[in-house]
């Protein structure tokens, strides 16, 4: 007589929560003051007025922008602010810095509009050997949000997890 075969895995408590899943959809773009600089280094408040009111933000509709400059330029404070009032109408997101920092805004956002109650009090197990685009931020600010709420937490895959914290049992008064 044959033992039935049971997936332990499937009747276990044990929420995955997968970064992949969080990931904002939409095309990212990096916008670089660099290109409305003259001769790399200099900004002019005419001419860099002029060339903005000119460009075309409509490209960046429903767009999350990563707003920088390449050069090795001072510019002033203002220059990033102005560029801004010009995307602001297009794009969904504006972030200050590169790609890599618009990445780790977009996730913060998604993190942040978690529905906690899912999670209380529940194993939980963050998915590993995910998307390589997820930055490693990512991850932090996923546990940082969840570990005051849940039971405990583990990284990788359900057949070879890492445990990673588990909360003191609740003394009862």
């Amino acid at each position: 007589m044959e033992t039935p075969i049971f997936n332990k895995v499937a009747k276990s408590p044990l929420i995955t929560v997968d970064l992949e899943m969080l990931k904002t959809e939409g095309t990212r773009a990096f916008i670089d003051i660099a290109q409305w600089l003259e001769e790399g280094i200099i900004l002019r408040e005419k001419s860099f007025r002029a060339a903005l009111k000119e460009h075309h933000w409509e490209q960046y509709k429903n767009q999350h922008i990563a707003l920088g400059c390449s050069a090795d330029a001072i510019l002033p404070a203002w220059a990033s602010l102005l560029v801004a009032t010009h995307l602001n109408p297009f794009a969904k997101t504006i972030v200050m810095g590169t790609l890599e920092d618009l990445e780790k805004q977009l996730f913060s956002a998604a993190i942040l509009q978690l529905d906690l109650d899912t999670f209380k009090d529940k194993p939980l197990m963050i998915k590993g050997c995910s998307d390589a685009s997820i930055p490693e931020a990512a991850y932090i600010a996923l546990i940082k949000h969840l570990q005051p709420i849940a039971k405990s937490l583990f990284y990788g895959e359900a057949c070879s997890s890492v445990p990673l914290w588990k909360a003191k049992p609740k003394r009862e008064s």
